[in-house]
């Protein structure tokens, strides 16, 4: 898959490999496919090309403090 774009995205080995263009969103189930064939999951993971698997990198949750009654 070749990026037409200028600058071009960058490709699916770059760190910032989510910078790419969507290229088909299915916001319904939760994807989209980057112009440099990642698999972008709405959890922040993501499948690479070559199958592998980077796992969700979502900060912690946040924890609220709530006083008992």
């Amino acid at each position: 898959m070749l990026c037409q774009h200028q600058p071009a995205c960058p490709s699916a080995d770059d760190t910032d490999r989510e910078a790419a263009r969507v290229t088909a969103a299915h916001p319904e189930q939760g994807w989209s496919l980057l112009c440099n064939g990642v698999i972008f999951f709405e959890d922040t993971g993501e499948l690479l090309p070559d199958c592998s698997v980077i796992e969700p990198h979502r900060g912690p949750a946040r924890h609220v403090l709530v006083e008992a009654a």
